[in-house]
Order: structure tokens, then C-alpha cells, then sequence
């Protein structure tokens, strides 16, 4: 099933199986893609989707040193150059939208990060002087959340006029999307908080936002149900993901990207709920092609994956034919040149 062709939206995809957003911190200081980015998208074109690191619709949403925006008209360019590239290979590609919200920090963007509440996160994030605590964000007025949507919206048209076939908003991992759907770090008593309305308020109003805009066709979400991620608490997770995804359902978007790290029963109410295409990303599960039999059985339409792509360029044929994975290198995951980037090999008979 995993080798069967798919329709989404207008795109027929070839196999079953996405590339996961994997961030790379190889863009710019100005988050304009690097030279290499092309090739490195490009290289995985033979997944069946790409849905590409995250990319700050404004640079309020940057929370991590060299990451792409999709807020200029230079890095609309820079990303032209990508898509073209993946196009000409053969290839689908879907631009993840990231606001990292409270995940920041001053000496990487110029300013404190911005978040639901003004509620610190524990931990720490890397800066070009090394790692450092997360700083206390500054809390969103109403009409800054309402100005936030609006980004997302202006980016997501900004993605199209580059060449993406689609746009996913990150809903997931602890960013800002993700912050308004907690519980620990939304305490705001305005629309967009207090009740499992008001907190599922900005990720529904956002993604129908964007779809007003660019289509439904072209939107998709991802998200973490009661993955702990980023300091976040979702004690209630049972009541705000069922109502989250059954008013989402409601915007027919082409697809549901799923990290199923939390709850399994909710994970599978979950797919109950969702009426579309439901991609499933399941972190550290083992064997790709265990894994992707597994979900696909399970009622997934997609199976997401991350590491396995950043090593295996080719990973749909290596998977067909059975082949030896390449293991990935960790230590050059993010930053850096071309190697562990672009460097991977692909199999012999494939390159010949």
C-alpha cells in the first residue's frame, strides 16, 4: 500500500509516503534559503510529498538562528528556486508555516518572543553565544493575535506566488499554534483563551483564514496532541483535540499531519473525527517500513518521516527494493555546509 499512488487535491502523489518538516538551520541571516537548499529538496523529490522545515511567516515568528521567512520578496525568490527545482524533479512540495511563538530569544531575532501568555517556558535555547535560557515573552494583545493571523495569511499567499503546491500550518512541537491550544501557556481571559473555544480560537480562525485565501486544496495542519513538547501541559487533551479537529474539519482541508507521540486512544479518536487525508508522523517508532505498514493499517492515508529522509535521499526506492538505510549523522543536522545536508548518497543503481 505504501508504493500506491495517492490523489490530494489536485496532486496526484506517486507513493504514500511524506518527507517530514525537519529544521536545518542552513538559511541566510536574512532567511533567505542557501544555495544548496534547492539541491537538497530536490535530491527527495521521489517522496510523494515534501513538506519543507519551518518557515517564519514574519520575523516576529523566528525563533531559531538561520531559519527561512517567507515575509520578503527576497526570500520568495530564494524559495522560487527551490520549488522549481523539486518541480523539475518530479516532485510535490508543501511549505511548512511556523511561528515559533514563546521558542525564542533576543540574541537570535532582535527582540523578545511573543506568546499567547506571558508565561516562560523551562529549558533553553541555542544562540550564536551558545545555549541560553529562554527569556519571558511578551504577551500578544487581542489585536496582535488578530495582526499574527494576517501574517500567516500574507505568507501562506506568498508561498503560492513561489511555487508551493501547498502551505501546513504548524500547529504542533510547542510553537505558537501549539502555545494557544495549551493549557499552561495560554491564560488569556480575552476570545482567544479561557474555555477549549477560546484556546482552539487561533488555530481555527488562522487556517480559515488561509484558506479564504489560497484554497482549501492547498491547506493542511499539523499537530501534537499531549506530546509534552516545549514545556507545555495538555491535561485536558481529550476535550480540546476532538473539538480543535472536528471545527477544522468544517474548512475541508486537504490534510491532517499528525504526530502521534502522546495518546494512542486519542490518536485514534482522532482519525475517527478527521473526514480528509490524515498523514501520520510517528517519532522514533522503529523500522520505516514497519512503521509506515503499521499506520497505513491503521487508517492513515500518509506516513511522515523525518531522520530516515534527511539520511536517505531516495528513501521511497530503498524502501521498494528492500535496500540498506543510510544512517544519519546528528552532529550535522543543523547548520553548517553541505555535509550532512546535500552529502547523503543515493543508491548506485539509482544515480547511474
Amino acid at each position: 500500500m505504501l508504493f500506491t499512488s495517492f490523489e490530494l487535491g489536485d496532486l496526484r502523489l506517486p507513493n504514500r509516503l511524506a518527507m517530514a518538516p525537519m529544521t536545518r538551520s542552513r538559511a541566510y541571516v536574512d532567511g533567505i534559503p542557501s544555495s544548496l537548499t534547492a539541491l537538497y529538496y530536490a535530491q527527495r523529490a521521489s517522496a510523494g510529498l515534501i513538506i519543507t522545515e519551518g518557515i517564519q511567516p514574519s520575523q516576529a515568528g523566528k525563533g531559531y538562528m538561520n531559519t527561512p521567512g517567507l515575509h520578503t520578496d527576497e526570500q520568495v525568490a530564494g524559495w522560487r528556486e527551490v520549488t522549481d527545482a523539486v518541480h523539475a524533479a518530479g516532485g510535490r512540495i508543501f511549505a511548512q508555516l511556523m511561528h515559533s511563538g514563546r521558542v525564542g530569544h533576543p540574541d537570535n531575532t532582535g527582540a523578545l518572543p511573543v506568546a499567547p501568555s506571558a508565561v516562560r517556558p523551562a529549558g533553553q535555547i541555542f544562540t550564536p553565544s551558545g545555549p541560553q535560557d529562554y527569556p519571558m515573552p511578551v504577551e500578544l494583545s487581542t489585536a496582535e493575535v488578530e495582526a499574527t493571523v494576517q501574517d500567516f495569511v500574507d505568507a501562506a499567499r506568498r508561498a503560492v506566488d513561489a511555487g508551493f503546491d501547498g502551505v501546513e500550518l504548524h500547529g504542533a512541537n510547542g510553537y505558537l499554534i501549539h502555545q494557544f491550544l495549551s493549557q499552561n501557556a495560554n491564560l488569556r481571559d480575552d476570545r482567544f483563551g479561557k474555555s477549549v473555544d477560546g484556546r482552539i480560537r487561533f488555530a481555527v480562525e488562522t487556517a480559515q483564514a488561509v484558506v479564504e485565501a489560497i484554497g482549501a486544496s492547498r491547506v493542511g495542519i499539523r499537530i501534537s496532541p499531549a506530546s509534552g513538547v516545549q514545556d507545555l501541559v495538555e491535561e485536558d487533551a481529550n476535550e480540546v483535540y476532538p473539538a480543535l479537529v472536528s471545527a477544522l474539519a468544517e474548512l475541508d482541508l486537504a490534510y491532517l499531519h499528525l504526530v502521534a507521540a502522546g495518546d494512542d486512544d486519542l490518536n485514534l479518536r482522532i482519525r475517527e473525527l478527521w473526514p480528509n487525508t490524515l498523514i501520520v508522523n510517528a517519532p522514533g517508532a522503529g523500522e520505516p517500513a514497519a512503521t509506515a505498514a503499521r499506520w497505513l493499517g491503521r487508517g492513515a492515508d500518509l506516513v511522515a518521516m523525518g531522520s530516515a529522509f534527511l539520511a536517505n535521499p531516495d528513501l521511497p526506492i530503498r524502501l521498494r527494493f528492500g535496500a540498506a538505510l543510510n544512517e544519519p549523522d546528528f552532529g550535522t543536522a543543523f547548520g553548517g555546509d553541505h555535509r550532512g545536508y546535500t552529502d547523503y548518497p543515493a543508491l548506485a543503481v539509482h544515480s547511474a
